[in-house]
């Protein structure tokens, strides 16, 4: 099967990792990490299985990732999510599910939201809009993680 006739949607393509497009939203993405000797990334997704998604327009991104979490966190991540396109988060985030799920079915997806560095006063609220629930907080207590099931999206 064509992976990407079979992970495209209505709004996302699937590109690799280290598309360009794809690390340039991701570059200006407050998670972004970068290399302390200033070399420039090529590559950004890291271990595990994953899907990069970005839009049509080449003005959202979408990171999953599946790996094994430092605070036992099962499921699905959402690495990175960026929108600078018109496009609402929300409906951009809930086709995002379908495709993991597609991709990863009945899984728990979930994600990490760094409370501080979000200008909203509402966290999360894109995520909230598309269903998903607060849940718990990492081990430092810095960041929220949100969820949602597959019986919930």
């Amino acid at each position: 099967m064509n992976e990407v006739a079979f992970f495209a949607g209505e709004n996302w393509i699937p590109v690799r990792d280290g598309d360009d497009r794809a690390r340039a939203l991701y570059l200006r993405h407050y998670s972004a990490r970068k290399y302390r000797d200033g070399r420039p990334r090529r590559k950004f997704v890291g271990p595990g299985e994953y899907i990069v998604l970005i839009t049509i327009k080449c003005d959202a991104l979408f990171i999953w990732r599946k790996f094994i979490s430092g605070d036992n966190q099962s499921g699905v991540n959402c690495a990175c999510f960026r929108n600078e396109g018109e496009i609402l988060s929300s409906d951009l985030i809930n086709e995002a599910c379908e495709l993991a799920w597609i991709r990863w079915p009945g899984e728990r997806l979930y994600t990490y939201v760094a409370d501080a560095k979000v200008k909203s006063v509402n966290p999360g609220y894109c995520f909230k809009q598309a269903g998903w629930r607060f849940c718990s907080r990492n081990k430092s207590g810095k960041l929220s993680i949100l969820e949602i099931l597959p019986s919930s999206g």
